[in-house]
């Protein structure tokens, strides 16, 4: 079958390690499923992939992706939610938990095999295109604003990075849930579509604000770090769920966070019942994720050069 993969693993330059070719389709196995790929979406995880971080030379070849819609044996469309391990269906009880493409095959193929407590139905309402976005970059965004941050509708929030996945997923479901959002970023284009999403004010990045904000997603890192510090109110809360930019920022802000009491929450990916909510508020709500574009499988080399380069506005979708 045609997959996406991780052939080497190469720190400075990932993309040389990517290759496009024919890899044997998964097999069946007790408690597991394979599904027949109909979409799946790139992240930033899978570059990290490709430079080594979570996934070891002798794990390799190793197809990437993490997201996918498709339909399983019997016919059923279903999404996939992509961490393993977190119950015992499939892996057993002493499993680690892991995201696919760490242990496990991911969905950049024709088919992929997951266990099958990790299926979700795929809401009719929803393309397989846009049910694909959603298990990894917008389930991020959902636990981060409605798990973590500790916000209600009304209050203000700042979303460091205008155009990725998680960043548009910000604005569009804190706009849903009744905040008032506003964005950072380098690129002004991005800026005016992330206010056509819906962000009330978008700012240049390390812009100062017109008021201190009660919560901060922050997935740049050590870029925005010190500016998501001091745009918080006293009280406030950082929720953090990457660093793009680097894990190690040059000012920690230390004194700010103990003197005015904030709060900073580390946030990964989501559970299987916060996928399942995600996936109903779309389905009712009518709100939709963003896609930035649609490559087929074979072209999975430009989408991949595209997000590297930071080229994009919303998910890059490859269909198989």
């Amino acid at each position: 079958m045609l997959a996406a993969y991780a052939a080497r693993i190469d720190a400075d330059d990932p993309l040389s390690g990517l290759e496009v070719g024919d890899l044997p389709e998964p097999q069946a196995r007790p408690g597991w499923s394979v599904v027949t790929v109909r979409a799946a979406t790139l992240n930033h995880h899978d570059l990290w992939s490709l430079r080594g971080v979570g996934l070891p030379a002798e794990r390799l070849p190793m197809i990437l992706g993490c997201d996918a819609a498709g339909v399983d044996e019997d016919g059923n469309e279903v999404v996939i939610h992509s961490v393993i391990g977190q119950s015992g269906h499939g892996v057993g009880p002493a499993e680690p938990r892991s995201i696919l493409t760490e242990r496990y095959q991911g969905t950049f193929a024709q088919k992929v095999a997951v266990p099958t407590w990790n299926l979700l139905p795929k809401p009719a309402a929803l393309s397989f295109a846009e049910a694909a976005c959603l298990p990894t970059a917008w389930l991020t965004a959902y636990r981060m604003l409605f798990t973590n941050a500790g916000v209600r509708p009304g209050d203000t929030v700042l979303v460091q990075g205008a155009g990725g996945g998680v960043s548009t997923a910000l604005v569009v479901l804190g706009k849903a849930a009744g905040l008032r959002v506003w964005v950072t970023g380098r690129d002004e284009a991005k800026r005016a579509r992330a206010v056509e999403l819906g962000a009330d004010a978008a700012f240049g990045s390390g812009a100062r604000l017109p008021e201190r904000v009660d919560a901060v997603m922050e997935t740049v890192g050590a870029a925005t770090w010190s500016h998501s510090v001091r745009s918080l109110r006293p009280g406030g809360t950082i929720v953090i769920s990457g660093a793009t930019s680097g894990a190690d920022p040059k000012a920690t802000e230390l004194n700010r966070i103990f003197f005015l009491e904030l709060k900073v929450v580390g946030s990964t990916m989501g559970s299987k019942e916060e996928l399942a909510g995600l996936l109903a508020l779309c389905a009712n709500s009518g709100v939709r994720p963003v896609i930035d574009s649609v490559l087929p499988l074979a072209d999975a080399r430009e989408g991949f050069a595209r997000l590297a380069k930071g080229d994009v506005f919303g998910k890059i979708v490859l269909t198989p």
